[in-house]
């Protein structure tokens, strides 16, 4: 069902996802990550004021500013799926080649240094220099694509039929899945570390985690590791999006995935106008909610946060952003029901990236 509202953002719920029920991520993934120098779970930080704001029992925050030594969750995934790339038998030295806009292909490129590798990234229009210019630092060539992601996609994918070179793309598409599955399997650290800090800090399972959306890889994360639980006590599930790119919203309120035409965000690593094939049937089916906000809306949220001492770029604190349309404005308290939230709730925002991920202009935001 569809929900919208005068003063709230348009919204997509259906409370019926949290009986939906699937098969967990590989237990080795964690085990993986573990074994990686410099690897230690990222804090989980709770902020009492935003709960009493929220008006409900206490609010976490996953913190990815600083994993493995880059300022965003991506490595994760980019990790494992190297991993198991190079694991392959007579798998020679070899170009990693990707699409991103900014933390993927830092990732990717971080990856290709360390094990001695090549590295090819292409990046669409709307990036940030600087977060161009990271990804070179890390020795990857760099083309930058006048195009939206689509279209940085389908030059690395063209790229990537050169001999000795593969793609390490975090979206899917028809005839290409199995790395990208790879990189979802390993974004699923991040959930099970929260479960082990939420339990170390007394708090019950979340009644809400919030997680930004780009093409959908992490969500499909998320609603693997909520959705694979049998536990009766669900937790709901809520995707945020940018308003100019909200794919998600659109293909949940219409029943299909669709595209959209995607224009300027100062959320950069959400500017995606198509979902991940592997990613839209999990969401589709384990999803509770989306919701779409503006530049204002995160760059606002980014702003509190830092107040707080948080780090958090305009992707991240697309969370919080989200959680505040959702659980304030008119019909709040129709949304806060179908969400299953009540004052004694427990609420996490997934942050994915701190300020030094993608730096935003002032002059975006709208």
């Amino acid at each position: 069902m569809t929900v919208s509202s005068t003063g709230t953002p348009p919204w997509f719920v259906r409370p019926a996802a949290r009986s939906w029920r699937c098969a967990p991520a590989p237990a080795e993934v964690r085990e993986f990550h573990a074994s990686l120098a410099g690897h230690a779970p990222t804090p989980l930080r709770e902020l009492p004021g935003l709960a009493d704001e929220l008006g409900v029992g206490r609010v976490f925050l996953k913190d990815e500013s600083a994993r493995l030594g880059l300022p965003a969750f991506k490595v994760l995934g980019a990790s494992w799926a190297v991993h198991l790339l190079l694991a392959a038998p007579a798998r020679g030295p070899v170009t990693l080649v990707c699409a991103t806009d900014g933390n993927h292909g830092r990732a990717v490129a971080r990856l290709a240094r360390l094990h001695g590798l090549r590295a090819l990234v292409f990046v669409p229009r709307g990036v940030h220099p600087d977060a161009v210019a990271a990804i070179a630092a890390e020795g990857a060539a760099v083309t930058r694509v006048m195009g939206p992601y689509e279209e940085a996609v389908r030059r690395a994918d063209e790229a990537a039929g050169a001999p000795d070179t593969v793609l390490v793309q975090d979206t899917a598409w028809e005839g290409y899945e199995t790395v990208p599955g790879w990189i979802v399997q390993g974004y699923s650290t991040l959930c099970a570390e929260i479960d082990e800090q939420l339990a170390a800090a007394g708090a019950a399972a979340p009644g809400l985690v919030a997680v930004p959306v780009g093409v959908g890889s992490l969500a499909q994360a998320v609603v693997t590791h909520y959705r694979s639980r049998t536990a009766t006590a669900a937790t709901a599930l809520l995707a945020v999006e940018p308003e100019s790119a909200a794919c998600l919203l659109a293909s949940l309120t219409r029943g299909a995935a669709v595209g959209v035409t995607t224009g300027e965000t100062v959320m950069a690593g959400l500017n995606c106008g198509t979902l991940s094939r592997t990613a839209w049937p999990v969401l589709r089916a384990g999803l509770d909610a989306a919701v779409a906000v503006t530049d204002a809306d995160s760059t606002r949220a980014a702003a509190d946060l830092a107040g707080l001492g948080v780090s958090s770029g305009p992707c991240g604190a697309a969370a919080l952003a989200g959680v505040r349309a959702a659980l304030s404005g008119d019909s709040a308290g129709e949304r806060r029901d179908l969400l299953g939230l009540g004052p004694g709730s427990v609420v996490v925002l997934l942050s994915t990236e701190g300020t030094a991920a993608n730096p935003h202009s002032p002059a975006l935001i709208r």
